[in-house]
């Protein structure tokens, strides 16, 4: 009968670590009774097989529950187990070409916190840009730019999730 748990304590070196289980419990689990053990980490959710052995209480078919499956940015929907990758980088843009925050209409919560002081552009004037590309494995290329999302805040969660 399955059970749930969370990882406790994990020792990446040794390969093994602890779960909590639903009544309490610390069970001994090894890295080789994982079935995604790429996605062990402490306070990870589980869901294992209970058994004991001669050390006491252990586990076995863990198997580690992925976060959520999916990663929100700038309303697109992208499911994390199919980002392969992703990189920060800085562009040069035409300083006119941003997006026009006066005309978009947005709701005055955004408003507020979206609007930076900018200098007015005078034309043929270059800003940097930074940009946040993901790759899915589908081929799929999203592209983010700081007009768009917090690129740290963003970045921290991908790192989180991959």
């Amino acid at each position: 009968m399955a059970m749930h748990g969370t990882i406790t304590t994990w020792f990446e070196d040794k390969g093994f670590g602890f779960i909590k289980d639903e009544n309490g419990d610390n069970r001994y689990f090894h890295v080789i009774k994982v079935a995604n053990p790429e996605l062990i980490k402490k306070d990870a959710a589980v869901t294992f097989e209970p058994t004991t052995n001669n050390k006491g209480l252990s586990a076995f078919a863990v198997k580690v529950a992925p976060e959520s499956k999916y990663i929100y940015i700038a309303g697109e929907r992208i499911k994390i187990t199919s980002i392969k990758s992703y990189l920060v980088y800085s562009e040069e843009v035409p300083a006119d070409t941003r997006i026009d925050k006066e005309n978009a209409v947005l709701s005055v919560g955004v408003l507020m916190n979206s609007i930076r002081p900018k200098a007015e552009a005078k034309t043929g004037e270059m800003r940097t840009v930074k940009k946040l590309v993901v790759t899915t494995f589908q081929g799929t290329t999203f592209i983010f730019s700081e007009d768009e999302i917090d690129i740290e805040e963003t970045v921290k969660l991908l790192k989180k999730v991959k």
